[in-house]
């Protein structure tokens, strides 16, 4: 492929090198630029590619190509061939459920017997080879590289987290999505979206974008979920377990074990518990089954599916306590692990463990502590990822959402590990102690530096020492 070519009809300047010339690889990092690779330089407001075409031409580019995100995706896609338009794409966007729900996708139809990739916030996969990730939603260079790896690789499917900001920073441009799903809508990312209608209509263009070949399924039972499809082109298919829909979900029963579902009248048992649970297999089982994979054989497959890595992952510790390492950092998901731990633990002890992040959203951490306070027997408070905040600073800024009432079960251990050996230490016998917020994670991100922090090793640490 020329230069020519692949700037055609974008908004595309070349800074240096010829329109003849070849493209054999390209980069968006000068940092990263080897011998032979055409540079893009972003467009910036804070910081612009420009200042860096100097040190990719010094490392050996070719060519330096000056453009907007959107143009990025134009040519990623361009100079890798469209490779999504050679599998199945599946899209899902939302605030809490996306990575559960592409990790469950992924998983059921390989029980089905087909090849897959994944591209989500805990790994990407290109079949059975796992590669690690940094963003929800990569760059338009690495998702369009990571896609032809899957069609070189037999992949008949691609399962994708779609992030707001990735939709705002046009990293999912230029993509054919052959599906399309929403989970829910709550509070999360107003730090960078500034106002939740902001953030509402960055989902929604990911919708409005869906050719008329695809599907959009979306949840009715959320306030804007028939927003999200209200102007796509695409085929909409609606799911709930509340409202009449397409396809309907019932929690029947459910334990610590798992649940018993009715989902459109059949009734199966999962391993997974929560309603929120209950809606992300009812959205798996919806796209299995618009794709054309038979009802019975999904259910079938769907019942052997475990948690996503880090999502009411339990650990059984000692005198009948039980640990859990959740992901939720939102007011709503911590509601929702919360509530499907009173349910299912009656009577026992629930001890909240959870703190927020720090250079994100300051909003939504009084809001965590209420949801705390209303599910929870014990509290505490403690750090997440400070980043350059002060961590004491974030924990006051939580404390503010308590209820003058709830000073007698709330304690502040700025230090998680600690936090973390105070629950399990002083809890009652067969309480349930719930880790919010790391989930998957193996780091804390203290100031600018990223430690290493696994909630799994520090527990059974405990468990040992006790």
């Amino acid at each position: 492929m020329r230069i020519s070519d692949l700037t055609y009809k974008t908004n595309a300047t070349l800074l240096f090198g010829e329109d003849s010339g070849e493209v054999l690889s390209l980069c968006c990092d000068s940092r990263k630029v080897r011998e032979g690779d055409v540079f893009i330089a972003l467009k910036g407001t804070a910081v612009d590619g420009k200042q860096f075409v100097e040190d990719a031409k010094a490392k050996g580019a070719t060519a330096a190509i000056y453009t907007d995100r959107a143009g990025l995706a134009i040519m990623a896609d361009r100079f890798y061939d469209h490779p999504s338009g050679k599998l199945r794409l599946v899209g899902i966007t939302g605030t809490n459920g996306k990575t559960t729900t592409v990790t469950l996708l992924y998983h059921l139809f390989r029980r089905l017997g087909y090849e897959c990739g994944l591209l989500s916030t805990i790994a990407n996969y290109v079949g059975t080879t796992r590669l690690e990730t940094t963003n929800t939603t990569a760059d338009p260079l690495t998702i369009n590289q990571l896609l032809t790896q899957m069609v070189d690789r037999g992949c008949q499917f691609c399962f994708m987290e779609v992030s707001s900001i990735g939709v705002e920073q046009h990293r999912v441009d230029a993509l054919e999505f052959a599906v399309g799903i929403f989970s829910n809508l709550t509070h999360d990312h107003l730090d960078y979206h500034g106002t939740f209608a902001e953030y509402l209509r960055c989902k929604k263009a990911f919708f409005d974008s869906l050719p008329s070949t695809a599907v959009a399924i979306t949840n009715i039972d959320d306030r804007n979920g028939s927003v999200m499809v209200q102007n796509t082109k695409a085929r909409v298919v609606t799911y709930s377990c509340h409202s009449i829909a397409d396809h309907s979900c019932k929690v029947m029963e459910q334990t610590m074990e798992g649940s018993l579902l009715e989902i459109d009248g059949v009734e199966f048992w999962s391993t997974l518990i929560g309603e929120h649970n209950a809606y992300n297999l009812l959205a798996i089982y919806s796209t299995a089954v618009e794709m054309g994979a038979e009802r019975q054989e999904v259910l079938v497959a769907m019942s052997a599916l475990k948690e996503a890595p880090g999502r009411l992952e339990t650990i059984h510790g000692k005198d009948g306590k039980t640990i859990v390492i959740d992901y939720a950092h939102t007011p709503d998901a911590l509601e929702n692990v919360l509530k499907t731990l009173r349910k299912v633990c009656h009577d026992g002890q629930i001890v909240c463990v959870f703190g927020c992040g720090g250079d994100r959203d300051r909003t939504k951490r009084p809001e965590m502590a209420q949801m705390a306070e209303k599910y929870a027997d014990s509290i505490i408070v403690t750090s997440d990822n400070s980043r350059t905040e002060s961590t004491q600073a974030i924990i006051e800024e939580i404390c503010t959402g308590f209820s003058p009432a709830a000073a007698s079960k709330v304690l502040r251990i700025a230090d998680r590990k600690e936090a973390i050996r105070a629950a399990m230490m002083f809890s009652k016998p067969g309480a349930t102690i719930l880790l919010a917020g790391k989930g998957h994670e193996n780091y804390q991100i203290i100031g600018t530096e990223k430690l290493h922090f696994d909630e799994r090793e520090i527990v059974e640490e405990v468990l040992k020492s006790c």
